[in-house]
């Protein structure tokens, strides 16, 4: 990692090393929980996807009862009360099933670079950059997929790096322009650090779509 020489990124690499991105080489799998994490919290995301999993995907091998993510021809399949019924909107209900019909376009991007790799995953409709960037950060072990709108990563930017307790997304940008290329490792290794925004305000209202 280059252009250390801001002191808090300093004191997350001694605390922290040389911090290695996951690479799983399986796009299609990584897409379909980044598009669930669209507009809720990550627990709800998390709870949804587990939901998904097991009610549409097959039983994983060996006996630890898991479940594999549904196959694109089940995604396909799913009805739009199905999915109501586990939460999840019309329109992400739409983007998962937009990922299942072009499974074969997204699996190909796993011999894409980073970059190349989201810039095809935007093409679909649904598929903007924060999602792009989750998914690419994980299949591909993408250093620079910085998911740009997320709600919390340009606090953590904000606060690590220039004191603020909050930022924007154009700040965050700029402030990690130095970066370029290592953007997302940086973030990460800010966050394994300990480096976190402080929280003002009333905590945000968790809406359940399936009791609607």
């Amino acid at each position: 990692m280059t252009a250390t020489t801001h002191p808090a990124l300093q004191r997350a690499l001694r605390d922290v090393g040389h911090l290695h991105l996951p690479r799983t080489e399986s796009p299609y799998h990584e897409l379909l929980p980044a598009i669930l994490g669209q507009r809720i919290t990550a627990a709800q995301a998390l709870a949804q996807w587990a939901a998904l999993c097991r009610c549409f995907g097959e039983p994983a091998p060996g006996n630890l009862d898991l479940h594999l993510p549904p196959s694109p021809g089940r995604l396909r399949a799913i009805s739009s009360w199905e999915f109501h019924r586990l939460g999840i909107e019309q329109q992400r209900a739409r983007t998962l099933q937009t990922a299942a019909r072009y499974a074969a376009h997204i699996e190909r991007t796993r011999d894409l670079t980073g970059e190349e790799a989201r810039a095809s995953l935007m093409k679909l409709p649904g598929i903007g950059v924060w999602t792009a960037a989750v998914a690419v950060g994980v299949s591909h072990g993408d250093p620079d997929a910085l998911p740009i709108g997320d709600f919390h990563v340009k606090n953590t930017v904000a606060w690590a790096l220039t004191g603020l307790p909050r930022g924007t997304d154009d700040e965050m940008i700029a402030t990690l322009a130095p970066y370029a290329g290592q953007r997302w490792r940086v973030v990460r290794t800010l966050e394994r650090a300990g480096n976190a925004a402080p929280k003002f305000g009333a905590r945000r209202r968790l809406i359940d779509v399936a009791r609607l």
